[in-house]
C-alpha cells in the first residue's frame, strides 16, 4: 500500500484526517494544508468516488488551493478542506452531516467548513448545530455576505475574463466575445447570465444536457455534448465543473485564446501550464479568478464571529480587486517567461511562508 504523503499531491500538509463514523455511514478525509495566515478554510465536497485514493488526491490537492486562494485574496485564513465519500446512490442524512460537524468541532477552529459541490446551504445549517466552526449559512436579504457562495465565485470570474479579454484582445467590452462554458450549474450559469448580459456569444455544456439546454434557450445560446464544449472554437474557454481537464489531450483539443474558468485545480499536473502558455493561451489561475466565493463566506464568517454586521458592498469591493491580481501575474508572466499557473504559485507561496 503507498503511504498518502509520498504521493504527489502530499505538499507538506499541516494535518490529514480520515473520519469513520460507522453508526451513520460516513467517511471523510478534512486536510489541511497551511494555517500561516488563520484558520484553514475551504468547502466540504460530498461526492462519489469510484477509487478511494481519487478522494485524498481531491483532499489534498483542494487543500493547498485554498491555502493559495485565500493567501492571494488577502484574507486571514489558511488553507483546508473536507470531501464527504458518498455511495454510488449518493445518500446522505443529517447522521452523517452531524458526523461530520462533530469532527469540524474537535479541531477546536483549526479547520472552517463550508459549502462546496454536493453540500447545499441546508446541509451547512445542519453543520452549525453542532460546531460554530462553518461559513456560508443562509443570510436574510440581498445586502448581507454569506449564503451561497455560487452567485459571488461567478461574479469574481466574469470579472477576470473581462480583464483576459482586455490583457489579450484588446477589447473593453464582451460584446461579441465568444465564450464556451463548461457547466451550467451555480457559477457556470452565473457567468453565463452576466457574460450575456453584456453581449456574449455563448456555446453551453453540462453533464446534465437538460439544464444547459434550459439555460441555452433563457439565454439564446448553443449547447455542445459535454465532451465537445473543450473543442468548439470560440476566443475564451471557460471550465465551470470539475478539475484536472487540462492534461496533455484537453489542452491539446483547445482552439481558444484564453482560459479562464471557476473549477479548481483546472491543469491536471504543474508542466500542463507551461504548455498552455507553448499554444500562446492565457491562463488565468484558478484559484485567483474564483475567489470571490471564499471572500463572501469569509467576511461573513469574520462579522458573525465579531458579532458585526457584514456589507455586502465590502465583498464586492474585494471581488472587484481580481482583476488587478490577474493582471499582475500575466504581467510578471511576460516579463520572466514564467507561466501565469507558476507566477501565482511563487506568489502564494512565499504569502504562506512556504
Amino acid at each position: 500500500m503507498t503511504a498518502f504523503w509520498t504521493e504527489e499531491d502530499y505538499d507538506d500538509h499541516e494535518l490529514v484526517q480520515l473520519i469513520r463514523d460507522p453508526a451513520s455511514g460516513l467517511t471523510a478525509i478534512i486536510a489541511l494544508h497551511s494555517t500561516r495566515l488563520g484558520p484553514g478554510a475551504g468547502g466540504t465536497r460530498f461526492w462519489h468516488y469510484s477509487e478511494p485514493k481519487d478522494a485524498m488526491r481531491d483532499a489534498l490537492r483542494l487543500s493547498r488551493g485554498m491555502s493559495y486562494k485565500n493567501a492571494m485574496a488577502g484574507l486571514p485564513m489558511g488553507g483546508g478542506k473536507a470531501v464527504i465519500l458518498a455511495d454510488p446512490a449518493g445518500t446522505k442524512t443529517p447522521q452523517m452531516i452531524h458526523a461530520f460537524a462533530d469532527a469540524v468541532e474537535r479541531l477546536g477552529g483549526r479547520y472552517v467548513t463550508a459549502e462546496d459541490v454536493g453540500i447545499t446551504e441546508a446541509d451547512m445549517t445542519m453543520v452549525a448545530e453542532r460546531t460554530q466552526f462553518v461559513s456560508g449559512l443562509p443570510v436574510d436579504g440581498e445586502d448581507a455576505a454569506g449564503g451561497d457562495p455560487g452567485p459571488f465565485t461567478a461574479m469574481g470570474i466574469f470579472h477576470g475574463i473581462k480583464a483576459a479579454v482586455h490583457h489579450k484582445l484588446g477589447k473593453d467590452s464582451l460584446e461579441g466575445v465568444r465564450i464556451a462554458i463548461q457547466g451550467a450549474g451555480s457559477v457556470g450559469g452565473g457567468v453565463a447570465r452576466l457574460a450575456a448580459k453584456e453581449g456574449a456569444i455563448l456555446t453551453l455544456s453540462d453533464i446534465d444536457e437538460d439544464r444547459a439546454a434550459e439555460l441555452a434557450d433563457e439565454l439564446d445560446a448553443d449547447t455542445v455534448a459535454p465532451d465537445a464544449i473543450m473543442s468548439v472554437a470560440c476566443d475564451v474557454f471557460s471550465p465551470n465543473a470539475l478539475g484536472a481537464i487540462l492534461d496533455d489531450e484537453g489542452i491539446a483539443r483547445l482552439d481558444c485564446a484564453i482560459v479562464a474558468g471557476g473549477a479548481n485545480n483546472q491543469l491536471k499536473r504543474e508542466h500542463h501550464g507551461a504548455m498552455l502558455a507553448e499554444r500562446g493561451i492565457l491562463y488565468a489561475p484558478d484559484y485567483v479568478i474564483n475567489a470571490g466565493g471564499i471572500i463572501s463566506v469569509t467576511l461573513e464568517y469574520l462579522c458573525r464571529h465579531k458579532g458585526e454586521p457584514c456589507d455586502i458592498n465590502e465583498v464586492r469591493k474585494r471581488i472587484a480587486q481580481i482583476p488587478g491580481r490577474l493582471e499582475e501575474i500575466w504581467r510578471e508572466s511576460e516579463a520572466t517567461g514564467v507561466s501565469p499557473d507558476r507566477v501565482a504559485d511563487r506568489m502564494a507561496q512565499k504569502l504562506i511562508g512556504r
